[in-house]
């Protein structure tokens, strides 16, 4: 079953780690929703918290035992002829053929070469930017051309700052070069910039979600809202459940809190053999 608690504290994180504490819990174990945002006031004045309502899976609680009304003894009667049953034929079922899996083709993608001016104005922007935000001085910069365009890997001491909160300064970074190299250009060219390998895993923590709330949905019949993303980061969650069985997933809300909601939505075929029960609530 499903249980929550509210959660309040001077940002949305502190909450959620208070929340976590409490329940013992993984952030991918538990849903956000904010309630309230936190306001910081004038001077202190007419400010107010964080509020988060976080929900969580809870043991069922076990059913009071039945107590049956006892049985009179019934008084024993003659013994009558059994009479042994007719042995029966069984027909033979044939065993169907097991049907051969046909590999899917793999796409190959095609690498293009982008040339060394935007490889070279990708690495000066970068050099600049860096310089700019600090002790950045040591961080290695890797260019090259990939299936979807130009892949930037930065590398180096004091990585988790550039990453950033989520990869939300990762994010930043990665919208600026693409602006200052894509500028007056006749052919705009895709940047991927990562920090070593940080996409990577965050691509794979929120398959990883995805999958495990869509176990959580089908469950308990429920649609569940998971917290803001960005658009790439939607991206994945969306193709990741595309074809789960019952499982559709929908964006909602606007940006820098647009989410997406994973709902129980069953197939034709579950529905004709369960009935028109539509008997779900939707809850975030």
């Amino acid at each position: 079953m499903i249980k929550y608690i509210e959660k309040s504290a001077k940002t949305q994180e502190q909450a959620l780690a208070l929340a976590l504490e409490e329940l013992g819990l993984e952030r991918d174990d538990v849903t956000v929703e904010v309630l309230e945002l936190p306001r910081s006031g004038f001077l202190g004045i007419g400010s107010s918290p964080a509020v988060l309502r976080i929900g969580y899976e809870a043991p069922d609680e076990p059913e009071e035992p039945v107590v049956e009304a006892e049985e009179k003894p019934v008084e024993p009667s003659e013994p009558k002829a059994e009479k042994k049953p007719a042995p029966r034929r069984e027909a033979k079922k044939e065993k169907a053929a097991p049907k051969k899996s046909v590999a899917p083709e793999e796409v190959k993608r095609e690498i293009k070469d982008y040339g060394d001016e935007n490889k070279n104005r990708i690495a000066r922007f970068l050099e600049g930017l860096l310089d700019r935000m600090g002790n950045y001085k040591n961080i290695a910069i890797d260019i090259e051309d990939s299936p979807r365009g130009i892949a930037v890997t930065l590398s180096g001491k004091g990585i988790g700052s550039i990453i950033g909160h989520r990869g939300e300064t990762l994010d930043a970074i990665q919208h600026l070069t693409s602006f200052v190299v894509n500028n007056n250009v006749e052919e705009r060219v895709r940047i991927t910039i990562d920090a070593e390998g940080y996409r990577k895993k965050r691509e794979q923590s929120l398959i990883n979600l995805a999958k495990k709330m869509a176990d959580k949905v089908k469950k308990y019949k429920r649609s569940m809202t998971l917290e803001p993303m960005n658009s790439y980061e939607r991206h994945i969650i969306h193709t990741a459940l595309q074809d789960v069985p019952d499982i559709s997933t929908v964006s909602t809300g606007n940006e820098p809190v647009r989410r997406v909601v994973v709902m129980y939505k069953p197939s034709q075929e579950r529905v004709e053999e369960e009935g028109d029960d539509k008997n779900y609530r939707e809850w975030s």
